[in-house]
């Protein structure tokens, strides 16, 4: 049954019309330069991504059980069903905590919207270049929106919301990309929403971690694809006040705020606020590796001239990756601030080569982590959602000279994106895991040029081997 907008589902009503009617020439062109290298560098991570195990596990299994060949698993001469590809390759941009993040949305973008978007475009080739821009920038927008109106208090919660939220950019994204209009971007959105779930307690060392991004660019997939057959899904998704998607992921009503579903919605462009990596850990541990990057450069020090250091941050920092660390895994590594702390006062750096299953349990990295204490900054969590990475951190040297930092973003965060160049560098430092070069520079000219490509489908077969 069709349903008419009503002022029962304000929000997801109005986040279905921006969808369904956003055009190419409305996305300004500093955003569209944006998303452009956002991409590339979700397709690189991707890429790196194809080789790792848990990866591996997937693509075997569903190989196994799956015999379609539409859609390319991305680094790999395998191919899956739609929904199967897009687990895949969601699991394997998310694969090694190396991709995008919206550090106030709390939301890997790259990983929940590229997977549905391109699975689309493979599947039903003749999606324009500019058609496909128009789609993800949909994608981008609308997930961290709904993170910024749950707040941090949804991930401390328990909640990991790259997986929660995630549904609605992949929806968002694959109705825009199926041309869906007002209606049935509603029920796509409505049927996203309800597979919405993922638990952060898989930051611990479960593999399983690393295929909530999967599993929520597969769901939103579905959404707008059983919404194109008519299938109806939850028309208040959102703001429903039983049963929705805000009260139900939040403890109370006043934990979240609606008017940020819609806040500048066309103008406002949270695709600008989206961030790049460039260590391979999760984001709340960057602002205090760049605290000790800067430290060094004022006064060269090592592993041995460390007492203890104290990194104060939110509240959320403290959940997430404030934990004492105990070997469980690539995952927790990659996820613990001691760890993490320890592994950059060690090496000099925390990217792809820093982390190896053989150092997850390295006695010295260990013993340096436990030096590291994280404690709770009420402040800090009193300035809200923008500043849940601001980390105050204290470097107590052993000969008693104290060294203090205050950061509040990561020195290559939205409020000073990497160039051009280096997320090209990046982007060809991790293709190449996968690709011959010749193939990674074609895949590079096509994601920068994409208003340019005739048949988005080309950037599958571009990362096919």
């Amino acid at each position: 049954m069709a349903h008419d907008a009503t002022t029962a589902n304000a929000y997801s009503h109005r986040i279905a019309e921006f969808v369904a009617s956003l055009r190419y020439e409305d996305v300004p062109a500093e955003v569209r330069q944006r998303i452009k290298l956002l991409m590339l560098d979700a397709l690189g991570c991707a890429l790196y991504g194809a080789d790792l195990e848990w990866c591996r596990i997937l693509q075997d299994t569903l190989g196994r059980l799956d015999t379609s060949d539409a859609c390319t698993v991305w680094g790999t001469g395998r191919r899956l069903s739609a929904p199967h590809a897009a687990l895949v390759n969601g699991t394997q941009v998310q694969g090694f905590e190396l991709d995008d993040v919206h550090r106030a949305g709390v939301l890997h973008v790259g990983a929940v919207v590229l997977p549905a978007l391109i699975a689309i475009a493979e599947s039903r080739p003749g999606m324009t270049g500019r058609a496909f821009l128009t789609a993800a920038v949909a994608g981008y927008e609308v997930g961290p929106r709904v993170g910024l109106c749950m707040g941090p208090e949804h991930i401390g919660q328990g909640w990991h919301s790259g997986a929660t939220l995630g549904v609605f950019s992949a929806g968002a994204a694959a109705a825009r990309g199926l041309g869906l209009d007002i209606g049935r971007t509603v029920h796509a959105l409505g049927i996203a929403g309800t597979q919405a779930s993922g638990l952060m307690a898989a930051q611990y060392g479960a593999m399983v971690k690393r295929m909530h991004a999967g599993r929520a660019s597969q769901s939103g997939l579905y959404g707008a694809l059983l919404a194109e057959g008519g299938l109806t899904g939850i028309v208040n998704v959102l703001e429903s006040e039983y049963g929705g998607f805000c009260t139900t992921f939040s403890r109370s009503q006043d934990r979240f705020d609606l008017q940020q579903l819609t806040a500048g919605l066309g103008e406002t462009w949270q695709t600008m606020g989206v961030a790049l990596k460039f260590y391979a850990c999760v984001g709340s541990n960057h602002t205090t590796l760049d605290a000790l990057r800067d430290m060094q450069r004022e006064r060269a020090f090592g592993p041995a001239d460390v007492d203890h250091i104290l990194v104060r941050g939110s509240q959320v920092t403290m959940d997430h990756v404030g934990w004492a660390y105990e070997p469980q895994g690539l995952t927790s590594a990659q996820l613990n601030l001691p760890y993490c702390v320890a592994t950059y006062l060690l090496e000099g750096d925390c990217f792809v080569d820093q982390f190896t299953e053989a150092m997850v349990a390295d006695p010295t990295r260990i013993a340096l982590s436990r030096k590291v204490a994280v404690a709770h900054d009420a402040e800090i969590t009193a300035k809200g959602a923008y500043y849940r990475h601001m980390v105050h951190v204290e470097a107590h040297l052993t000969d008693g000279t104290t060294l203090r930092r205050t950061v509040e973003a990561p020195r290559v965060s939205e409020h000073s994106f990497a160039s051009e160049a280096d997320v090209v560098e990046k982007f060809e430092k991790l293709a190449i895991k996968a690709l011959p070069r010749p193939q990674v520079e074609r895949l590079r000219d096509a994601m920068l040029g994409l208003e340019s490509l005739p048949d988005a489908a080309d950037l599958a077969r571009l990362m096919a081997t």
